[in-house]
């Protein structure tokens, strides 16, 4: 089965500044290479073949540098936004590219994570969206996840910016927003 993945790579990466004024978060270089490219080369790793890159924030150089994506293994498709639209408004504008199990990533996030694995999970439990999680020692610095005792279910969220949302609100609320293209 075919696993498609949207890339988020839109951001301003206003924390990283001065380093981001001009240039894209995403062509931040680590160990040599570029954020995103260490994600592309890992969704290439667990066989993604179609990515969908999410633009905003000087969105011609990211799509300069990495082209239709084919020195990475990947077929690279770009959706550039006059305005940012978050997460569920950039993968909602996807919606009709995006026909089956797909996953979401960022681009400017370096991350290990057995993305096989993760959709194996997802398609197992026959699950509408799969959050694949990571404990870190201050977790109020990125959102705080809160799971039901067996760990499938979120009950609450919280990103740095918010307070704690309602419970089921996370999942639901983007569910809808990703459907109505919001």
């Amino acid at each position: 089965m075919t696993v498609k993945a949207v890339v988020m790579a839109g951001g301003e990466g206003t924390r990283l500044r001065p380093l981001t004024c001009n240039r894209p978060k995403p062509l931040a270089t680590v160990a040599g290479r570029p954020i995103m490219e260490h994600s592309l080369l890992l969704l290439r790793d667990h066989g993604v073949t179609d990515a969908y890159a999410t633009l905003y924030y000087l969105a011609e150089d990211v799509q300069h540098y990495f082209g239709d994506g084919r020195e990475w293994g990947i077929s690279l498709h770009y959706s550039v936004e006059d305005t940012p639209l978050g997460t569920a408004g950039s993968v909602g504008r996807l919606r009709e590219s995006l026909d089956e199990t797909f996953l979401i990533v960022s681009g400017d996030a370096l991350t290990d994570f057995d993305l096989s694995a993760a959709a194996a999970f997802h398609r197992e439990r026959g699950s509408w969206a799969t959050l694949v999680l990571t404990r870190v020692p201050e977790p109020l610095e990125y959102g705080v996840v809160i799971t039901g005792a067996d760990g499938t279910k979120t009950v609450r969220y919280a990103s740095p910016s918010s307070s704690i949302t309602k419970p089921s609100t996370a999942v639901p609320g983007a569910e809808r927003a990703i459907r109505a293209g919001e």
